[in-house]
């Protein structure tokens, strides 16, 4: 008997180790939803599959708890183990799994049963959630620009397959990129702000963003009908630039020469914005003169500005040329007679300043003058008019005024101009008293 009690327990030793002593090593991972997961979904560690869901059930707080079926080459798990619901494409629907990211060796066991919390776990964001969020308009727009993706890529299969071979260099580029931009987590920073701010603005301003779209692409149509000439404009390109770095090359000196322009004017240009604020009052009150100038130089109609005048100053010239030189020799030989009575000029003024005072007075018979001779052919004498000798009518005038210069009849000039001394027969001194 107790040979065949030994045998019963060797045997059921046997069969628990080859049929698994029950149904392996399970654990209990809290989702806040389940993620359209279903069961049999595969659970994967590192990309490799490890285990299957094995039941789906809701707790009393409404979350989804997922039982995870694990095989017994990777059990058990320990603490800080992580759980993620993962899909292998946006649009699929059922094709999720489970993602584990296994704690470390030293961390206390998960037991058989046991749970990974939910602040352990993360489901995914499903793509229609996404689209939820958006308002009408904007699934309307982001379903024209899908529309337009098939349109651009409909019947250029090959092209898009050439396309695919930079694919992998452009996210190599990227991901240097964003290792330099990881690098300053600071700059990152103020960049994704930025970004915030730049793309809000752009929010704001939708209406004007689409109508330059819309500009943009009659622009881009206008240029596709002008392939040709776009295209020739291509092929003269290369020349164009290599004169032109010619050019580049031979303007250096020239801003060479340029900087030392620059640095001599530096200090004068100090005062220019004084001088410019200054100078736009003028220029605001010059705008009238300006205009009425430019009315003189050119205004409609004929004979009437000064572009006509000058167009015939040729034939003014032609007609002036046999009569203006002898105009100029008269004005020479007249010259001497000019300079001679101009120094008579300040005499003869004062005439006209006497006459005009002398008949000033008036009575009711009119403007009257008294006139005195100053040259009696005769005197009276005793009662009776007795002639005078030539030699004596002057008597009673000699005051020493007859040697008076040029100009000497007001008083002197402030310059010194008058009197004029004529030869030395004259004398300057003899001026009228006064101021």
């Amino acid at each position: 008997m107790a040979a065949l009690g030994a045998l019963v327990a060797a045997v059921a030793l046997v069969a628990l180790a080859m049929f698994g002593g029950g149904d392996g090593y399970k654990v209990k991972a809290v989702f806040v939803n389940a993620g359209q997961l279903v069961k049999g979904n595969p659970v994967l560690v590192g990309g490799g599959k490890v285990g299957t869901i094995d039941d789906i059930e809701l707790d009393d707080n409404a979350n989804a708890v997922v039982t995870l079926k694990l095989d017994e080459d990777y059990a058990p798990l320990h603490e800080g183990t992580q759980a993620t619901i993962r899909s292998t494409s946006l649009s699929g629907i059922a094709n999720r799994y489970v993602s584990l990211q296994p704690g470390p060796n030293n961390s206390d066991e998960i037991s058989d049963g046991g749970r990974i919390g939910a602040d352990d776990t993360s489901a995914p964001v499903d793509l229609d959630t996404l689209f939820n969020t958006l308002d009408t308009r904007t699934r309307e727009g982001l379903k024209n620009v899908i529309r337009g993706f098939g349109d651009q890529y409909d019947g250029k299969g090959e092209q898009a397959r050439e396309a695919t071979k930079y694919f992998s260099p452009f996210l190599v580029s990227t991901s240097d990129l964003t290792q330099q931009l990881a690098s300053d987590q600071r700059i990152l920073e103020r960049f994704v702000i930025d970004t915030s701010d730049a793309v809000t603005a752009i929010a704001e301003r939708r209406d004007d963003l689409a109508n330059l779209i819309t500009n943009a692409n009659t622009t881009f149509r206008a240029i596709g009908d002008e392939s040709a000439s776009l295209s020739r404009a291509l092929d003269l390109l290369p020349d164009t630039l290599r004169k032109a770095n010619t050019t580049f090359v031979n303007l250096r000196s020239t801003l060479d020469d340029l900087e030392k322009l620059v640095d001599v004017s530096k200090p004068n240009t100090k005062e220019l914005a004084p001088f410019l604020a200054q100078l736009r009052p003028v220029l605001r009150q010059a705008r009238p003169t300006v205009h009425d100038l430019n009315l003189l130089v050119r205004q409609p109609g004929t004979n009437n500005d000064l572009i006509e005048l000058t167009s015939k100053q040729p034939r003014l010239a032609e007609l002036t040329s046999s009569v203006l030189p002898r105009a100029i020799r008269t004005l020479d030989r007249a010259q001497p007679v000019f300079e001679y009575a101009r120094s008579y000029t300040p005499d003869f003024a004062a005439w006209l300043t006497n006459f005009g005072q002398l008949p000033a007075n008036y009575d009711a018979n009119g403007h009257y003058a008294r006139v005195q001779p100053m040259f009696l052919p005769s005197q009276l004498s005793g009662g009776t008019l007795t002639a005078t000798a030539p030699s004596q009518k002057f008597n009673g005038f000699d005051t020493g005024n007859l040697t008076r210069c040029p100009g000497a009849a007001v008083q002197p000039a402030p310059d010194g101009s008058s009197p004029v001394p004529v030869g030395g027969d004259c004398s300057t001194s003899q001026t009228p008293p006064g101021p």
